[in-house]
C-alpha cells in the first residue's frame, strides 16, 4: 500500500491531490487546492505560502510518494519561471519530510489518466471522477493534481511488475 500526494503547482493556485493505491485499486483520500493570491502579495509570500501548505498536507496524510507535473516552457518566460520556483517550494516541503520526488510532463500525466497526451482538462477531469469513483467533478487544479497523483501510481505498478520479473528471471538463470 503507498499514500501519494500529486502536485500541479501554480504561482497563485497550487492544486493537490492525495490517493491510496494498493492492488491495482485507487482510494481518493483528499485534494484541494493551495490558495496564494493575497492583493499585493509578493512571490516571496507567495513561495512561502505554498510551502507551508505543503507542509501541512504531508503532516495531515503522511504520503509515502510525492509526485509532481514538469515545468513546461511556455510562451511567457516570466511565467515559467514563477512555475519553477512554485515547483521548488513544493519539492522542498517534500524534500524536508524524506520522501522521494517523482517528475512527470503533462503529456505523460494525460497519457497515464485519459489515454491521450493531447487531452483538455475537462478530459482531464472526467477520467480522475470516473477513476477514483467520485461523486462530483473535482476543481481543475485539484483533479490535475489526482492525475499526476494516478500517473505516479501507474508508473509504479509497471516499475514494481518488470522489478519483480527481472528478479524472477535472475532466479531461474540460478538454478
Amino acid at each position: 500500500m503507498s499514500i501519494i500526494l500529486g502536485i500541479d503547482p501554480g504561482s497563485r493556485l497550487t492544486g493537490y491531490g492525495v490517493i491510496k493505491h494498493q492492488d491495482r485499486t485507487f482510494t481518493y483520500l483528499g485534494s484541494g487546492c493551495i490558495k496564494a493570491l493575497s492583493q499585493g502579495e509578493d512571490l516571496g509570500s507567495r513561495l512561502q505560502t505554498i510551502f507551508a501548505g505543503v507542509s501541512e498536507i504531508i503532516m495531515q496524510f503522511k504520503p509515502d510518494m510525492f509526485a509532481i507535473e514538469q515545468v513546461f516552457m511556455a510562451k511567457n518566460p516570466d511565467s515559467a519561471l514563477k512555475l519553477g520556483q512554485a515547483r521548488g517550494a513544493a519539492i522542498v516541503a517534500a524534500t524536508n519530510n524524506d520522501i522521494v520526488i517523482a517528475e512527470y510532463s503533462a503529456r505523460q500525466i494525460k497519457q497515464a489518466v485519459v489515454g491521450t497526451g493531447g487531452a483538455d482538462k475537462s478530459q482531464v477531469q472526467h477520467m480522475v471522477k470516473t477513476i477514483l469513483k467520485l461523486p462530483g467533478t473535482p476543481q481543475a487544479d485539484a483533479a490535475d493534481a489526482l492525475a499526476v497523483a494516478l500517473c505516479h501510481a501507474h508508473s509504479y505498478q509497471i516499475i514494481e511488475k518488470l522489478s519483480g520479473q527481472a528478479q524472477k528471471t535472475v532466479r531461474g538463470r540460478l538454478r
